[in-house]
C-alpha cells in the first residue's frame, strides 16, 4: 500500500534505535495489552505519504498524519487477526499521532518490547509493540 521497497532490519537492541519525530499509536486491549507504535523521521513520514497519494509532500501535514495512523491501523489491524486465530482477544483503539522532536513513548509498566527498523529508499523508520498478555 504504501509503494516503496522495504526490508526488515536484522538487529540487536543496541541499533534498532529509530531517530523519529513522528509516532503514530494504537492501543490494544484485552488478552493482549499495549501500545502498537509506527516511527518515522520527518522526511520518511512524507515520503511515504507522498507515494501513497501520488503527490509530492513538503510538511508534516494532516495528510501525513492520516497516512502513518493508517499504517499503524493495517498493521495493527493484521496483529489482531493473528492474535484472534491464535485464540487471544484483542481490541484496536483510533490511531493517535504526535509530531515533534526527542519523542519518547513509555507506559505499561513490565511490559515487553519489540522494535523492528525497517529500510527503504526513503531512510529508516521502525515499528514498535510494548505488551502485556494476560
Amino acid at each position: 500500500m504504501i509503494f516503496i521497497e522495504i526490508t526488515p532490519e536484522v538487529s540487536s537492541e543496541e541499533n534498532a534505535a529509530i531517530e523519529y519525530n513522528l509516532s503514530s499509536l494504537i492501543g490494544l486491549a484485552g488478552d493482549f495489552k499495549g501500545i502498537l507504535a509506527i516511527q518515522c523521521p520527518a522526511e520518511v513520514a512524507m515520503g511515504i505519504t507522498g507515494a501513497m497519494l501520488g503527490m509530492e509532500v513538503t510538511e508534516l501535514d494532516g495528510d501525513v498524519k492520516d497516512a502513518i495512523g493508517e499504517i499503524a491501523n493495517m498493521v495493527a489491524g493484521g496483529l489482531k487477526e493473528a492474535l484472534i486465530g491464535a485464540g487471544t482477544k484483542t481490541e484496536l483503539a483510533i490511531p493517535t499521532t504526535v509530531i515533534g522532536t526527542s519523542i519518547r513513548t513509555s507506559g505499561l509498566s513490565g511490559a515487553s518490547r519489540v522494535m523492528i527498523p525497517f529500510t527503504s529508499p526513503l531512510g529508516r523508520f521502525g515499528v514498535e509493540l510494548r505488551y502485556i498478555q494476560s
